[in-house]
């Protein structure tokens, strides 16, 4: 599974002026699923976003994790957003190939999988919708921008 994590002061995501989710601090995840991952990498990203600690301490060293970003045990938010373009391959030409996106149906799964796995483990989640045509607005924080992938076991 592949991730685009952003530390956000806030971020939102809309559908046709809709707005689906917001968050003030925390991250907006850009998820993609890719042929062939399991629930397995699903639960391991989820692990790896939780812990991260991309989030500054008293002494402004990047030691915090989303679910202590204050530094009081209040958790910041986490917006998850499908996004199967991190699967693009562009050494080919000029117009990127999704061939390693998961299908429609197996994307769907493992986002809507993550979605719910984050609702139950973190007390500040929002999501987007998968395959809708979204809008997505972020004041990055740092910048900070990392990418993540699971890959399936060996």
């Amino acid at each position: 599974m592949l991730a685009l994590v952003q530390r956000v002061r806030r971020a939102r995501v809309t559908v046709a002026g809709q707005e689906l989710g917001a968050i003030g601090q925390g991250l907006l995840v850009l998820l993609c699923a890719e042929r062939g991952d399991t629930l397995a990498q699903a639960d391991k990203l989820l692990d790896k976003l939780l812990k991260l600690r991309i989030f500054s301490d008293e002494a402004g060293k990047m030691n915090r994790c989303v679910q202590d970003v204050d530094g009081r045990g209040s958790h910041g938010g986490l917006l998850l957003v499908s996004q199967f373009t991190l699967a693009a391959d562009t050494s080919g030409g000029n117009r990127p190939s999704f061939g390693q996106a998961a299908a429609p149906d197996e994307g769907r799964r493992l986002y809507d999988y993550v979605v719910q796995q984050a609702a139950g483990r973190h007390s500040v989640v929002a999501s987007g919708q998968f395959a809708a045509d979204m809008q997505v607005e972020l004041v990055n924080d740092g910048p900070i921008t990392i990418p993540m992938r699971v890959a399936p076991p060996a």
